[in-house]
This record gives structure tokens, C-alpha cells and sequence, in this order.
């Protein structure tokens, strides 16, 4: 008896073994086409995000450290401005440069108001609120630059996967209607099914799981340098309230 069931086995299984799963599912219909393609899409897309971030954060981290160098060493904020233009990748500089402009702009008020020939107490800022608002909206903006791509990733996470299962469901349709259509059960007749059904699977982990990783350590990066530039807003801050009040 078990040898009997034994050559069934391989009777039916050496068709669908020598046509190969890729080429079962290729045999498929459009649907299951569409959700690969679809997954496809996805997952190229969540790749091509994560990569650029690891360019992105690379540059910024380099970037940051030379710019907080300069910073720091320099007596002026215009010599700092003078060079933070080469160093545009970390998100530091567009913080500074906000920080700047407003400067810059309160003090040459003061000696407009002043006229010609101002004496060295007008280079003071009137309102410090207004510094810190600039630099607090420059934050803003920065992390969404930043955070660009995130909602894909997530997306690509949460959806993935229930893409996936949409496909297994449909190859397991057409795994039964080969079955009624043709009234029998061997492998031969439900392979197609079968090959769409565990193709689009595997397909649906596969995007969904790099892009949560992706989402997850780019969410974390995000929030590290989100502590950093508020970091730098009260270095900022005390600078412009010893130097320009």
C-alpha cells in the first residue's frame, strides 16, 4: 500500500517538478501577475528608500561633525555662515542659517533705526523669542526633509503582507477550480494554484519585512536627530543671548 501511494506521488509530482514553481506561476492568470507586480513595486520602492537613507544619514553624520567643528571654533557667526554652504547634508546648517538670517535681520533694524554711524550697542538683538522661533520652525522643516520616504516604508510594511495573503487566496481558488474543473486531485492539476499561492506569499514577507526593519532604525535615526538639533538650538541660543543681548 505505501509503496502504491509512493509512485502516485512522484507519478503526479514530476510534471509540476520539471516545469518548476516560477514556471507554474508564469502559467498563472492576470490576478496573481497584478499582486506580484504589485509586491514587486513595493519592495523595489522600500529598497530604494532605505538606501538613500544610508547615503542621507552618512552625509549628515559627516557633515554634522565638521560643521559643529567649525561652530564651535569660530568667534563669528559669519565665518561660521561662510562655510556651512559646503556642508548642506547635515541638518545643522539649516537650522544655523535660520538662526542666522534672523540675526542678522533684527540687527540691521537696529541700525536703520540708528541711521548712519551706530554705536556698538546696536548690534543686539531685540527679541530672543524671535530667534528661537525661527530655529524651532528651521527643526520642522529639516525633520520633514529627513523623513522623507518613512511613510512608504510603513505602508510598504503594513499592507504587504495582507497583499500577499490576498494572493494566496486566490491561488487556493484556483487551485480548487482546476480540482472541479477537471475533477481530480493530483498535484498536476492544483500546481498552479499551489506555485500562485505560495509565490505571492513569500513575495508579500519579502517586501514587508526589510521596509518595518527600514521603518524602525530610520524612525530611530529620525528621533536621534531630532534630540541633536533641539541640542544645538540651545547652544545656539546661548550664543546669541551672550554675544548679541
Amino acid at each position: 500500500m505505501l509503496s502504491e501511494i509512493s509512485l502516485f506521488i512522484a507519478q503526479t509530482s514530476q510534471p509540476a517538478m520539471e516545469r518548476g514553481m516560477v514556471q507554474l506561476f508564469l502559467e498563472t492568470g492576470p490576478m496573481a501577475k497584478i499582486v506580484f507586480a504589485s509586491l514587486l513595486f513595493l519592495s523595489i520602492g522600500s529598497w530604494a528608500i532605505m538606501i538613500s537613507k544610508v547615503i542621507q544619514y552618512r552625509r549628515a553624520d559627516k557633515h554634522g561633525e565638521q560643521f559643529l567643528e567649525v561652530f564651535r571654533r569660530s568667534k563669528r557667526f559669519s565665518e561660521v555662515n561662510a562655510v556651512a554652504g559646503k556642508l548642506f547634508g547635515t541638518p545643522m546648517v539649516g537650522l544655523f542659517q535660520a538662526g542666522y538670517a534672523e540675526i542678522d535681520a533684527q540687527v540691521k533694524a537696529a541700525q536703520e533705526a540708528a541711521k548712519a554711524g551706530a554705536p556698538a550697542s546696536s548690534f543686539r538683538v531685540k527679541s530672543l523669542e524671535s530667534v528661537e522661533r525661527s530655529l524651532r520652525r528651521a527643526i520642522g522643516i529639516e525633520l520633514s526633509v529627513l523623513g522623507r520616504g518613512q511613510p512608504f516604508l510603513a505602508t510598504t510594511a503594513a499592507a504587504s503582507p495582507f497583499i500577499g495573503l490576498f494572493g494566496t487566496v486566490w491561488g487556493i481558488m484556483v487551485a480548487f477550480e482546476s480540482i472541479g474543473a477537471t475533477g481530480s486531485t493530483s498535484l498536476t492539476s492544483v500546481a498552479p494554484g499551489i506555485a500562485e499561492a505560495l509565490i505571492n506569499t513569500a513575495a508579500g514577507l519579502v517586501a514587508a519585512i526589510p521596509a518595518l526593519v527600514g521603518f524602525n532604525y530610520y524612525g530611530a535615526r529620525l528621533r536621534a536627530t531630532r534630540n541633536q538639533m533641539e541640542d544645538f538650538v540651545l547652544e545656539f541660543l546661548n550664543l546669541t543671548e551672550r554675544n548679541f543681548t
